[in-house]
């Protein structure tokens, strides 16, 4: 079975995400959306560790093979993670040259730190190709609509934030 680990920390998760997840589903057996686990250092996030998996099991919903997701945190370094949950690949999602150059830093450490797994870099489509985490959450956290922007159970979670 070839498993691919889509790592991050999706706070919170949007339509980008969940772009690269159906895609990704499509190319392999199993799909496993690792949630980043900040512990008690987390700053700036919107959501908790808990909230986030819950949000991102719920929107996975829609994907044919959503039987194929598992959508689980991990701590320490993802190369680890990888290797503990059987993963072959890492997926990530690119949108610009910045995001290829930080990403092509970060996919040869992993490299280094688990040989066995190779990096899958997948360019964002239209309409998703500026769209970003923090896009989304300084959005939300003005007082703006990002409701076109994530799926419809995170925009009901934005809705909720208190501002």
């Amino acid at each position: 079975m070839r498993k691919a680990l889509y790592p991050g920390s999706f706070d919170p998760f949007h339509n980008g995400h969940l772009d690269i997840s159906k895609r990704t589903l499509a190319l392999f057996d199993e799909l496993i959306i690792g949630v980043y686990d900040h512990g008690p250092s987390a700053r700036n996030l919107l959501f908790s560790t808990e909230q986030r998996v819950t949000m991102i099991t719920e929107a996975v919903q829609v994907l044919k093979n959503h039987a194929h997701v598992r959508v689980q945190s991990y701590t320490g370094l993802t190369a680890h993670f990888a290797k503990s949950v059987g993963a072959s690949v890492m997926v990530r999602g690119l949108r610009n040259s910045t995001d290829f150059d930080f990403e092509l830093q970060i996919g040869q450490t992993n490299h280094w730190l688990a040989a066995d797994i190779e990096s899958l870099f997948l360019f964002a489509n239209a309409p998703n190709h500026f769209l970003s985490a923090t896009l989304v959450r300084q959005i939300a956290t003005l007082g703006g609509d990002a409701g076109e922007l994530v799926p419809p159970n995170v925009a009901a979670a934005l809705k909720n934030l208190k501002r």
